[in-house]
């Protein structure tokens, strides 16, 4: 991947997370993901996609410890 960006648009954050574009769309409008807009276009920030990551993970991990 190019060099990533502290501030990313959609197709960027979405290949950054593994998820198609519509799928971010479907999670920026779901409040699901932190976003932000700039303009008329979301941007995200890769330290708070890092952050909202970590507890996706941790949320993730202490589903399957109840099971």
């Amino acid at each position: 991947m190019a060099e990533l960006r502290e501030v990313m648009n959609i197709r960027q954050a979405s290949q950054y997370l593994g998820v198609s574009p519509d799928t971010l769309y479907r999670y920026v409008y779901q409040d699901k993901i932190p976003a932000f807009k700039l303009g008329n276009r979301w941007k995200f920030k890769k330290t708070i996609l890092d952050r909202w990551m970590e507890k996706q993970m941790i949320r993730s991990g202490e589903r399957h410890r109840r099971r």
